[in-house]
């Protein structure tokens, strides 16, 4: 059976709900604090209107990939951040997060973009798998020494 291709379109500041909602479920998911919909609708539309942050949602709003983009001081260009990739359970493993994935980097790369960065845990072995799958690498040069990621609240 050959698997049908999965749609992917730019979410505009009508969407704001459905972007609210997948970022709601992903973080409840995983345990993490998370603003109700509502509230995260609100923090995002203005985000969407301006073009701070780039969405991509999947099929029927069943994944998501939000984006950003910021001037490099070193190349005058863009980079890329991609700050969350999310699919909802019932539909892992039919290649939605490789579609959001590929039209991320797809778009960065058209956007003038030199690079694209993420971060994700150690213990996610799927996005881990779909990330290096993708060239991605937790190595600062081959044979180099491990990047870490380092956050703190303010």
């Amino acid at each position: 059976m050959v698997a049908r291709p999965v749609e992917i379109r730019r979410a505009g500041a009508a969407e704001a709900p459905i972007v609210a909602r997948l970022l709601h479920d992903f973080n409840a998911e995983f345990g993490e604090q998370t603003p109700t919909v509502e509230v995260l609708t609100e923090l995002t539309r203005p985000l969407l209107e301006g073009g701070e942050i780039l969405v991509f949602l999947a099929g029927e709003a069943d994944g998501i990939s939000l984006w950003r983009l910021r001037p490099s001081p070193w190349t005058g260009r863009p980079e890329a951040y991609l700050q969350e990739l999310y699919v909802v359970p019932e539909r892992r493993g039919e290649g939605r997060g490789r579609a959001l994935l590929e039209a991320t980097m797809a778009a960065a790369r058209e956007a003038g973009a030199t690079g694209i960065d993420l971060n994700t845990g150690e213990t996610d072995a799927a996005a881990r798998a779909l990330y290096e799958s993708a060239g991605f690498t937790n190595l600062e040069g081959p044979g180099g020494p491990r990047m870490l990621f380092y956050e703190r609240e303010l």
